[in-house]
């Protein structure tokens, strides 16, 4: 399957994303990487001509405003810092982009977005419908995360979970990642000569996962592989394949589709758009703990019951979403609780109908239910 995906061709994906990070579209000095750039519009070009419909998820603001702006660490010395960086030198990347593009005759749109703007169900909604506005009027919109006023605290603080947000929010067939390596490795290649590229991704396990190395070779971007990993999660969740290839050769989405290599992280089956929207959420202010018994269950597509519960960590309120884990302290669903952190920690291993005289009230008898829930 992977061999027929190879180069996600237009006949088989009709709408893809693809995210450029800082690294490859700045160079050291500054200054954006025109003449590479140029060769990767013209694959875009190309692949709109056969019919496949594209969106950008391009870095590079920060990176360009800090020359812009002559400050120190790239930028990235304080979050006011980066933050104006971010206002100036998104200006600059837009520019950039509508221009390259226009020489194709290709229209170009910007999106900025916040984490937030993703994490709320209604203006997730907005965006999605707008993305869906701009594919039917044959533009690409070029995405970035709006840092000139994101946060510490309410950031993605890496474009390639972005990339797979927006593919998910577009109902991508894909979602392709641009990297300084040329896919997942089982081990840093940069420091590891015997590791071995791993073209074929069923499934994210926890042997898949601790193969990702932390950090940006750069130091310019801020991703490393383990947020590909988080990504491909995402992404694959949400029904989309997601490849991670080289960025670092000249129209590299051809070099990938004439033999170049690369990951790809195989779609899972999906689960719908709302649960899809539930399993990639960045923000979750809960963990419930359940037990053997409550985890088979839930694999059954059962709701989760007090009964099952373990332990309750965190503070939550009414409708905010939790983890559920299961003993051995893997993520195993996400979903909307029904109770707030105390409500919930009272009820835990308690039957339903014991519920009412613990807390003095006729109450919901699931804590979780499955119509609100996401298997991850």
């Amino acid at each position: 399957m992977t061999d027929t995906l190879s180069g996600f061709p237009p006949a088989l994906v009709r709408r893809l994303v693809i995210k450029i990070g800082s690294a490859l579209l700045v160079d050291p000095a500054g200054e954006v990487r025109v003449d590479w750039l140029r060769t990767l519009v013209a694959d875009v070009a190309a692949r709109k001509a056969a019919g496949q419909q594209v969106i950008i998820v391009s870095s590079g603001a920060i990176a360009l405003g800090a020359r812009r702006l002559k400050l120190p660490k790239g930028g990235r010395g304080s979050l006011e810092d980066a933050q104006a960086a971010a206002a100036t030198g998104q200006i600059a990347l837009s520019q950039c982009w509508a221009s390259l593009l226009h020489e194709k005759g290709i229209t170009a749109a910007q999106m900025l977005v916040t984490l937030d703007d993703l994490e709320h169900r209604r203006r997730y909604l907005n965006a999605s419908a707008t993305l869906e506005r701009l594919m039917a009027l044959d533009v690409v919109p070029v995405v970035n995360e709006n840092d000139s006023v994101a946060t510490a605290e309410i950031r993605f603080g890496d474009n390639d979970r972005l990339a797979a947000r927006i593919g998910q929010a577009a109902r991508a067939d894909a979602v392709v990642l641009l990297s300084d390596v040329d896919g997942l490795y089982t081990a840093n290649p940069h420091a590891d000569a015997n590791a071995m590229l791993i073209e074929r991704i069923e499934r994210i396990d926890a042997r898949i996962a601790a193969m990702a190395d932390t950090g940006s070779a750069s130091g310019m971007g801020s991703g490393g592989m383990v947020s590909k990993i988080q990504a491909a999660q995402i992404a694959t969740g949400a029904g989309a394949h997601l490849a991670i290839i080289s960025g670092k050769v000249d129209a590299p989405l051809s070099h990938w589709a004439n033999g170049g290599r690369g990951s790809i992280f195989l779609a899972a089956e999906s689960q719908g758009a709302r649960k899809g929207w539930l399993s990639g959420r960045l923000t979750v202010l809960g963990r419930i703990i359940v037990d053997a018994g409550a985890e088979a269950a839930l694999g059954k597509g059962n709701s989760l019951l007090p009964a099952g519960v373990a332990r309750v960590e965190g503070v939550f309120a009414r409708g905010d979403v939790v983890d559920i884990l299961n003993q051995d302290g893997r993520v195993i669903a996400r979903g909307l609780i029904e109770y707030d952190s105390e409500a919930a920690a009272k009820i835990a291993g308690r039957r339903s109908e014991d519920i009412p005289a613990l807390l003095g009230e006729m109450s919901r008898t699931v804590l979780v239910h499955r119509d609100h829930m996401a298997m991850v």
